[in-house]
């Protein structure tokens, strides 16, 4: 790392000895930081407290590669995100103690940077790129507050049998016949004395919707599959990233829900909007979720109760002294919201 950005977040910092105009970013950016820590608990996002509860997020930060090492990029500057969208991005993340990040790209500075930010108590676990174009350069990645959680020593790639089906039968019509285009990612965790396996993806988003029905419906028969199979690493198992969902009781939903025999969303997220271009009820997609299975009678279940859920729109509250666009303002945050789910580390 060329510059220790992270330097200026910490406590009693000085600005002496750097350029004036340096020092008004600064000063600007760590204001923005402090309202933004505000924005996170207006819109209801929990406060972290150990032993007591799991803050888990996920966030498709669309692009998250490059970084221009300046505190503004200017108009010619490729890629668009900088340092003050950095610290914001870290802002929000740090609110969270495990986050499932979408869309890591092949080139890691931003994500390096991130980790310094977020400081030596912070650790990454993530995938290698995807081969081929429909991979897209991409990695999918967990990055997580050690303070509460830690690696309880399970990581694997979800692929399928050439002569099987995901669920370990043969191929039937209308499944997935071939590798997903971005393999999921599943890792365990544990924290206050539970264990718990989050499974990350990024759905194939294909030339029309139909064509991420196989992908959805052989990742559940994978989670029923392996949430019912009392030899695995252990059945508390969610789910979380973008799963590429038009919208709620769509075929792509019913796809997912209906063929895990089970998995459910949190209310919380049932009409929550997933990207900063789908705000209204009309315009919503419901592309990223978070899903768990409830549990009916033999039927597996999570056995952490998840208190509440929701998304943090961050538009209004990054950036702002910049006057940009939407779209502008997606490629230097995101495109997405994160999504969050708290659950009870409490028998």
């Amino acid at each position: 790392m060329s510059e220790d950005i992270s330097r200026y977040l910490r406590p009693g910092t000085g600005l002496s000895g750097i350029p004036a105009e340096t020092q008004r970013q600064i000063e600007r950016i760590r204001f923005e930081l402090t309202g933004l820590d505000g924005a996170l608990g207006a819109q209801g996002v929990p406060e972290k407290v150990l032993d007591k509860n799991l803050l888990v997020a996920t966030w498709n930060i669309r692009a998250f590669g490059g970084l221009t090492p300046k505190w503004t990029a200017g108009p010619n500057d490729s890629p668009k995100r900088d340092y003050q969208a950095l610290m914001c991005i870290s802002r929000v993340v740090s609110r969270f103690d495990v986050v499932a990040i979408q869309e890591v790209k092949g080139d890691l500075r931003a994500l390096r940077y991130m980790m310094k930010i977020l400081g030596p108590h912070w650790g990454l676990i993530l995938t290698d790129v995807t081969r081929g174009a429909p991979g897209n350069d991409e990695r999918l990645a967990f990055v997580f507050d050690t303070r509460k959680v830690n690696l309880s020593g399970l990581a694997c790639e979800l692929v399928i049998p050439p002569d099987r089906g995901a669920g370990g039968g043969p191929i039937k019509e209308g499944a997935l016949s071939r590798q997903f285009a971005r393999t999921p990612y599943a890792v365990s965790f544990r924290a206050g004395g539970k264990t718990f396996i989050l499974v990350t993806l990024h759905v194939l988003y294909g030339d029309e919707p139909k064509d991420r029905i196989p992908e959805l419906k052989a990742i559940a028969d994978w989670l029923s599959e392996w949430a019912r199979n009392s030899k695995a690493w252990n059945q508390n198992i969610i789910a979380l990233g973008d799963f590429n969902i038009d919208r709620i009781g769509d075929p792509l939903y019913e796809a997912f829900t209906d063929h895990g025999r089970g998995l459910q969303v949190p209310p919380g997220l049932s009409d929550a909007p997933r990207t900063v271009f789908g705000r209204t009820a009309e315009t919503a997609k419901h592309y990223d979720q978070i899903a768990w299975f409830a549990g009916a009678g033999s039927e597996p279940a999570l056995s952490m109760e998840c208190r509440e859920s929701g998304y943090f729109d961050f538009l209004d509250h990054v950036l702002t002294d910049r006057n940009l666009t939407t779209n502008e303002l997606s490629w230097r945050i995101s495109d997405h919201y994160p999504l969050w789910a708290e659950f009870s580390l409490q028998d």
